[in-house]
């Protein structure tokens, strides 16, 4: 039987959590990472994940050696090792590089609701990737994502769009995340049978 989740986030002993905060009915599983972390109601990481500086929405599906926001080196310098920002590893008289820390964190990742992404699938520096999105397993994500798209590959590209023309914009007005426990558990079946179609013809 899997995790019993609930109002407190469920984060797996192995696993880390840093100046984060993390939704209702939320998982973090084995030795995965979460640094400056805003994780979305219901949504879930497995194992051997890393999230840094990053807005998660809900209902987000995160599959196994995940990575979010892989942060760039300065490829300006004349050194790409890190001891130019991270100095006092190396010596006692020197100072973080605030500035480039800066720089990284102004290049956040952004997660809409009731995304997938596969196993193992990177995603670069300030990307966004739109609501009910799909990243395909083993992907290099380096631009935005459009809503209610599936990509795929290294860099990641359009595969196709998940459902007919305007069925897209018909979920984001439902809006169905939004909904409380209750109200997912009485639609429970109809999430479970319903094709998204049938479904906003019942519910929008």
């Amino acid at each position: 039987m899997s995790q019993k989740l609930g109002l407190e986030p469920f984060i797996h002993p192995t696993a880390s959590v840093n100046n984060s905060t993390l939704g209702r009915y939320t998982e973090v599983q084995e030795r995965s990472r979460l640094d400056e972390v805003e994780f979305g109601d219901y949504s879930y990481i497995m194992q051997d994940g890393s999230i840094w500086c990053a807005t998660i929405g809900k209902f987000v599906n995160i599959a196994a050696a995940v990575r979010i926001n892989a942060t760039n080196h300065p490829t300006w310098r004349a050194t790409l090792h890190h001891f130019t920002y991270r100095a006092p590893n190396y010596w006692d008289d020197t100072q973080l590089d605030h500035d480039l820390f800066a720089w990284r964190r102004s290049n956040r990742v952004t997660i809409g609701h009731d995304v997938w992404i596969g196993h193992g699938a990177t995603i670069l520096p300030g990307v966004t990737v739109g609501n009910g999105a799909v990243i395909g397993a083993g992907a290099v994500v380096s631009k935005d994502v459009e809503p209610y798209t599936i990509v795929g590959g290294v860099p990641a590209k359009l595969i196709r769009a998940r459902f007919n023309e305007g069925v897209g914009e018909r979920m984001d007005a439902l809006s169905w995340w939004d909904w409380d426990h209750q109200r997912l558990r009485r639609a429970l079946d109809d999430f479970r049978e319903l094709t998204a179609e049938e479904f906003l013809v019942r519910y929008a």
